[in-house]
């Protein structure tokens, strides 16, 4: 089968210099959403036409496709003279003894069940057209039917008013039988309101070649829903946001409310999962049995273990988080940190390039960067790990049950031994031997006879 997916369009109504089909829908470009259905039906062709926005979508196309390890073709449309005139540019990369299936880089949320049901209508020889039923289909082009048979499809403009209060709409989305494509497209004139060579006048030529015209249906009526405003952009980000929380919750997770979850990439939840309000996923996450995220948490790239409490307002970044561990609140782990079973990271603490041992605890105000603790250690606030001297990167070395104490600064390369305390407000420079109290402060004095400034008037 050969897919050719038309992405040509310059998105005027979008008020973007960034091509349409490159937009975000849950942190995914529009195209790429489709392009990701169109590979999950296998086809031994894929086209994609571009027009508008320069190298942008090509140079895309191109990265994508070297990503997944498979060749993407792209044809530039240029001028944009309607969609069968699109689809002539892909027929030198396509294969015509295979049928073709249209797509639509501004329609990101078809199903592939919906586009394999519409490519099993059409067999080998058939045309198909995915087709919806609307209440209001006002603008759209409408299938027209006789004796119900598909006869032929009307755009909006070129309909008369009988025409116009057909409910069935053509979506753009259809299989075609390849070997008869060369001979209908070059048929195809641009005598209608816009000028432009229609895709959709094939399907009374194919009426005319004795070639059945046949229909399928999505699931659901935003399977077919372009993108041609921000407008648009945001509706079917929220409809494609609600479908994920729906199969969330078909799967035990426990939202406390579907309509504020944003998942931009693969969240993957064991059982007795808990996510609270405003929370946003990205890249892969995975959430094992009985984790617990508190609301306002952004996750990315991050692996949480069971039984982990995650406290609100945290920012956790290519990390993993072990078993039964405390984040939070206001906490952020960045990208590095790897956290043992039972850690407690507390509020207003930031973790980086770190490596964090069972049941240490950094509970408030700290920050541990480029460091290697260990075991039942205790980090008092205020407390930082001096790694970056202006031009290198040092690690701290912090062994298993040392207490460091409040407003301590380890300045980099340093090593603080198994069970050594720092008396807070040191500043080590040196290493600190193990099981013993290391202090560096100046002495306390205090000065008579010293009295306090007073402003002058």
């Amino acid at each position: 089968m050969n897919v050719v997916i038309l992405a040509a369009g310059m998105g005027k109504r979008m008020q973007s210099a960034l091509p349409k089909v490159l937009h975000p829908l849950a942190g995914k470009p529009l195209l790429q959403h489709v392009i990701d259905t169109a590979r999950s039906l296998n086809p031994t062709k894929l086209c994609v036409i571009y027009g508008h926005g320069g190298a942008a979508v090509p140079s895309a196309v191109h990265e994508w496709g070297t990503n997944a390890g498979i060749v993407i073709d792209t044809a530039l449309q240029q001028p944009q003279l309607g969609t069968g005139h699109a689809v002539m540019q892909a027929l030198p990369q396509i294969d015509e003894n295979a049928p073709t299936l249209v797509l639509y880089g501004d329609v990101p949320l078809t199903t592939s069940a919906s586009l394999q049901r519409l490519v099993e209508a059409a067999g080998d020889d058939k045309l198909a057209i995915l087709t919806v039923v609307q209440d209001n289909p006002f603008g759209l082009g409408r299938i027209v039917r006789e004796n119900g048979a598909i006869v032929r499809i009307v755009e909006e403009k070129d309909a008369t008013e009988e025409e116009r209060a057909i409910k069935e709409i053509n979506s753009g989305i259809m299989v075609i039988p390849t070997r008869h494509l060369n001979g209908w497209l070059g048929a195809l004139g641009n005598n209608n309101a816009q000028g432009e060579y229609y895709l959709t006048d094939i399907v009374a030529q194919a009426v005319a070649n004795g070639v059945p015209v046949v229909s399928a249906h999505p699931s659901a009526e935003w399977e077919v829903a372009g993108v041609n405003s921000k407008v648009q952009l945001a509706e079917l980000e929220r409809r494609h946001q609600l479908n994920i929380a729906n199969t969330l919750l078909e799967k035990g997770v426990h939202l406390l409310d579907p309509a504020r979850i944003d998942v931009r990439g693969e969240l993957i939840c064991g059982r007795d999962v808990s996510i609270d309000v405003g929370c946003v996923f990205e890249g892969r996450v995975e959430l094992a049995d009985g984790v617990t995220i508190g609301a306002n948490c952004v996750l990315v790239n991050t692996k949480v273990a069971a039984g982990v409490q995650i406290k609100p307002f945290c920012h956790l970044e290519d990390a993993i988080v072990g078993e039964k561990s405390q984040i939070g609140p206001y906490a952020r782990l960045r990208p590095g940190t790897e956290l043992a079973e039972d850690v407690h990271i507390g509020n207003f603490v930031e973790v980086k390039n770190s490596k964090v041992a069972a049941h240490s605890k950094a509970n408030h105000l700290a920050y541990v960067g480029d460091a290697d603790v260990g075991s039942r250690v205790n980090i008092g606030a205020g407390t930082i790990t001096c790694n970056y001297d202006g031009a290198n990167k040092f690690r701290t070395v912090i062994e298993d049950e040392a207490f460091i104490g409040s407003d301590t600064q380890l300045v980099a390369p340093v090593r603080v031994g198994k069970g050594a305390t720092l008396g807070a407000g040191t500043t080590l420079t040196k290493d600190a031997p193990a099981g013993k109290l290391t202090i560096s402060r100046p002495k306390q004095m205090t000065i008579e006879g010293w009295t306090r400034p007073v402003k002058k008037k």
